[in-house]
Parts: structure tokens; sequence; C-alpha cells
């Protein structure tokens, strides 16, 4: 379905962005991995088959942001489809998030989305095809529930980035979607609860369960596929029932 498409996937080495490259080289896309994490990517590209490059690079960093995706498409040509999946976690309340962690957390979210798009989207206007795909981090529509305040606060920033960018690029032929997972099994959220607080999550969570990366990668999968040719400016909920709009 994807065979001759190029992607870039940045955030590769977190479990949804990872499941989200699979399932993308399952149907045939050749794809970048993007990840500040260089000894993780490393690791893990020797274990995917398909045609795949691993670009160390801070997403936050517009410079860092140009190169890599130069390399990127001196390698695997023009690039057709980007998933914004870079992440970082952050349970701070309002008291003890300082000024520098607030900007990490919106830099690492929405700023990384921006630079990305950015570059990308100029070639994809050029051959008026493309797709862009922004996963959101838990929170943007529950205040914060599964973290912090600057988690929270940079979804939405991601989520109103998703519609300025959907509405901008529609007559280029590129659509940009996101993607709003729940609670996810592997993640650091998850990862960080004890028994009590993972009863009482699961007990806000209709399907009674955590996400897996593999679901969220196949709703990342169908935004980006001939099939979702005219879905755009839209935010796929895969929260099992937690946030129903």
């Amino acid at each position: 379905m994807l065979k001759g498409k190029t992607v870039i996937v940045t955030g590769a080495a977190g479990n949804a962005a990872l499941a989200a490259v699979r399932a993308l080289i399952e149907d045939g896309a050749q794809v970048g991995l993007v990840d500040p994490d260089p000894l993780r990517l490393d690791s893990l590209i020797r274990f995917l088959r398909g045609t795949t490059v691993a670009v160390p690079c801070d997403s936050a960093d517009p410079g860092a942001v140009r190169q890599a995706f130069a390399q990127i498409e001196k390698v695997l040509g023009p690039v057709d489809i980007l998933v914004n999946a870079a992440d970082h976690p952050s349970a701070s309340r309002l008291e003890s998030t300082d000024a520098d962690e607030w900007r990490r957390v919106l830099a690492a979210h929405a700023d990384s989305a921006f630079h990305w798009s950015r570059v990308a989207a100029p070639g994809m206007k050029k051959r008026a095809w493309g797709r862009i795909v922004n996963v959101l981090p838990p929170g943007a529509k529950s205040g914060g529930a599964e973290m912090g305040l600057a988690y929270a606060a940079s979804c939405g920033a991601l989520a109103s980035l998703t519609f300025s960018l959907a509405r901008e690029l529609a007559a280029h032929g590129v659509t940009v979607n996101a993607v709003a997972p729940g609670p996810m099994e592997g993640s650091s959220a998850v990862e960080a609860m004890n028994e009590a607080q993972r009863r009482q999550k699961l007990a806000q969570v209709p399907l009674g369960r955590f996400c897996k990366p593999e679901e969220l990668a196949h709703a990342v999968r169908f935004l980006v596929s001939p099939h979702a040719g005219f879905i755009t400016g839209e935010i796929v909920d895969v929260n099992g029932g937690t946030v129903m709009d």
C-alpha cells in the first residue's frame, strides 16, 4: 500500500513510534528513524526488516532538523509522509514546573512537530501529495489527567498546530491529522504506576485495559494510507472510550 513512499518517524525509539515504524515497513514504506538517542536507534535498526536509515537528531533544534531531513532525503529520496511522535514525559504540576521544564516539554512536542513540518511540507506541496500525522501525548483532552501541566499544554498546542496545518496544506493535496492515545502499555506513565494506581486508571477506561502500541500504529497506518485521502484536520482517539466526543 505504501510501496515507494518515504516516511520520517520522529521519536522513533519510543514504544508507540517504533510500533508505527514496523507497521509502515510492513506496508512497503522506506522509513527514516529520528530520535535524540543514537545508541538506542542503532540497537533498534538492526532488528528492522526493510529499507531504513537511522538519524540521531534533537528535533527541538531547527538547524539539526534541517540537516537530518537533508540526510534522509539523500539516502531514501523525497519524503512523502511525516509522523511526529517525539515525546518528553512530564508529571510536574503548577508549583513544581519551572520555566526550563515548561520549555523542554513544549519544545519536544509542539516545536519539534513545527520544525519537521516546515522542512517536509514544501516537497509535499510540490508533488501535490503528502501525509502528516502528529501523535498527541495523553492529556490533550483530559487536562493533564495522565501526566502534568506542561504535558497537557503541549498536547493542546500540538492539536492546534494540526488544525492550522490541515487548513493551510489541504489545497496542495497534503492531509494533516493527529492520533490521541490513552494510557499505553510500556509507556513511562504506565510503568511508573503502582498496582493501586493501575487499578484506578483502568477503572476510568470503559474497555478496561491500556492501549497497545500496535493499536496506535494501526491508526497511524490508516491515516497515511490512500484510504484516508479525504480525511484532514481530525484527531483520532485511541483511548478505549476514556474521552468521547
